[in-house]
């Protein structure tokens, strides 16, 4: 199915509607319990999420085709680089009050920005150079109150673990992004995300000899539930890009700040501090102007290529 730009409004709100199964995802996760090992909780994301996958993908007629790759080495760098940020970022979640694990893991966008202008050669002028720096003061902001109990030895040690993993999740996030760059210059989009889920299924299996445990049933259904979700979440994402280009759904990613705040305080008791909020509001205030940008740069190669090209 070819991109259809002509109906944004559908974009944005499979856009929107993928951010809460996201979310969703995410508070399943959180609500079934500490006692997890991380490479557990990381399996069973990936691996029930393939049951969405593999349906779409067989109800769409490209099942036969998902499989077909020329970069499967690029698949294998993605999906383990994928599954550590994904095990750091649900160690941060376990560890965090929802909505400042959310908060953190913005800083992921704004490294990719540094990353692909060292490794992909991309330019990037002052404004989206200061429009980062501003964002990584913000997340800053955020994480300082946390990274300061470690002072405190084992009285909050935890917290601050779960604030370093999600900011090491947001860095290899970033690094993941990147590659995804390279491969979707030769892959298909939904090659690509049938990879993802079958290499970081089979990676999370390394790590059973490392604290995997049987389950009770109300936390096996929780992670079992929260995989679906991720699946289901991937491909309302990625269908969200076919009706409407990337700068118009973008800033919607931050919603999801505002499903964090109301899930964490009904459903976990998490009360958000005032030095959250505002390091959230400029980190939020940075990304949309990042995307802004991008916007604007858009426009104008657009607009070199049609003078540029001869016409009639």
């Amino acid at each position: 199915m070819d991109a259809d730009f002509s109906h944004p409004m559908k974009g944005i709100s499979l856009k929107v509607l993928s951010v809460l199964v996201f979310v969703c995802m995410s508070t399943l996760i959180k609500a079934s319990g500490t006692g997890i090992a991380t490479g557990q909780i990381t399996f069973y994301r990936s691996a029930f999420a393939m049951v969405p996958i593999l349906g779409y993908l067989a109800f769409k007629g490209h099942l036969r085709t998902a499989f077909y790759t020329r970069d499967i080495f690029g698949h294998l760098a993605r999906g383990f680089i994928g599954i550590l940020s994904m095990g750091c970022g649900f160690y941060g979640l376990v560890h965090l009050p929802l909505p400042e694990a959310i908060a953190i893991g913005y800083a992921m966008p704004l490294l990719a920005v540094v990353f692909a202008a060292v490794f992909l050669k991309e330019t990037v002028r002052v404004y989206r150079w200061s429009a980062v720096l501003i964002g990584l003061v913000g997340v800053v902001i955020i994480t300082w109150p946390r990274l300061t109990l470690l002072r405190d030895g084992d009285i909050g040690a935890g917290e601050a673990l779960g604030a370093i993993s999600v900011l090491l999740s947001a860095t290899l996030g970033a690094v993941a992004m990147v590659l995804v760059r390279k491969l979707v210059a030769k892959e298909r989009t939904h090659t690509i995300v049938l990879y993802f889920s079958l290499s970081a299924s089979c990676f999370s299996l390394l790590t059973l000899p490392f604290g995997w445990e049987p389950l009770p049933w109300n936390s096996f259904l929780l992670l079992m539930a929260a995989g679906f979700c991720g699946g289901v979440a991937q491909i309302l994402l990625t269908q969200s890009y076919r009706y409407a280009d990337m700068s118009t759904i973008a800033p919607f990613e931050y919603t999801s700040i505002i499903l964090g705040l109301i899930i964490g305080y009904f459903l976990f008791d998490d009360v958000p501090t005032g030095v959250m909020l505002i390091g959230t509001a400029i980190v939020v205030g940075a990304g949309i102007f990042i995307i802004f940008r991008e916007h604007q740069l858009g426009l104008e190669r657009r607009g070199v290529r049609k003078h540029v090209t001869p016409q009639g």
